[in-house]
């Protein structure tokens, strides 16, 4: 769908295709196989502010900003809402971080379940300013955006999963996949000890975890590109020989693939059409 959205006085319009809602298991992916497609580099946090993201607008024209159709959507009961402009009144709210039922809606916090912070330091510093607006109303896919408790909000702050996994032991698993797909969906990197760190719980608690699958984001790249000012410490290459993932930087040039959908890739520095990518970096395309 194509959300048109006004800014500081300018219309910006940014394409993201709806997906499946957590759970589907039509186009299931295996969370260990996509973990293994995801650059892992240091970070880049210089130049950060919040206000970078411009956040909780109406970039769907639903009549809700993203914090209002959060809290319809995640509210346990039928919510009471002002259809004037879209305020939700009340609501009961199951926090999944740590388990607690809220009835207050201030109370409730809407998480970024990849923090603002943490998506900028991962590679969001160099999209444009549409892009990181839809990254931070994101209500197309649900993973995105989560109610939680204030409390276990401020916990989690804007830690990635090498510094803090939410307290109910039940949803751990579910919170890892879903921090796996964000990352690989907009093309954001991890740093080592965040990628081990979930590594090691998959490969301990969440054993054959599957994650649902998810269409490209017009306009986001993929991969996160490479900070010039911080070199890479680490590349996870796509598996040459076998299930690969569009976008993903891979090696040896002209090694060829397969997504999981079943199309033909081949590891190349030049698009489709033969541009070369500005990085010089190889990446999966399609062959055709």
């Amino acid at each position: 769908m194509t959300w048109k959205m006004t800014v500081a006085g300018v219309v910006m319009a940014v394409c993201v295709t709806s997906v499946s809602p957590v759970g589907a298991s039509t186009n299931s992916l295996d969370a260990m196989q996509v973990l293994s497609g995801i650059t892992v580099q240091n970070e880049s946090p210089a130049g950060y502010s919040r206000d970078l993201f411009a956040h909780w607008l109406d970039i769907d024209g639903d009549g809700c900003n993203a914090r209002e159709q959060v809290l319809k959507r995640d509210s346990v009961s039928l919510p009471q809402v002002d259809p004037y402009n879209c305020f939700v009144v009340a609501g009961d709210w199951v926090s999944p971080y740590d388990g607690r039922t809220v009835r207050d809606r201030t109370q409730v916090d809407i998480d970024h379940v990849v923090a603002l912070k943490e998506a900028w330091d991962s590679g969001a510093w160099a999209w444009s300013a549409t892009q990181r607006t839809a990254y931070a109303n994101d209500t197309s896919d649900r993973r995105s955006l989560v109610a939680a408790s204030a409390s276990s909000n401020r916990s989690k702050s804007d830690k990635d999963p090498s510094n803090w996994l939410p307290t109910s032991s039940s949803y751990v698993c579910t919170y890892l996949g879903n921090w796996i797909s964000i990352k690989a969906r907009w093309g954001l990197s991890m740093d080592r000890s965040e990628h081990g760190r979930i590594r090691n719980v998959l490969q301990s608690r969440c054993v054959g975890l599957k994650i649902a699958s998810w269409r490209p984001i017009s306009g986001v790249s993929t991969p996160a590109p490479v900070p010039k000012t911080s070199p890479s410490t680490s590349v996870v290459p796509g598996n040459s020989t076998g299930t690969v993932f569009p976008g993903a930087w891979c090696k040896p040039k002209g090694a060829m693939g397969v997504s999981p959908k079943g199309v033909k890739y081949v590891c190349s520095t030049t698009s489709l059409d033969g541009k070369a990518y500005s990085d010089g970096r190889p990446r999966w395309r399609r062959t055709s």
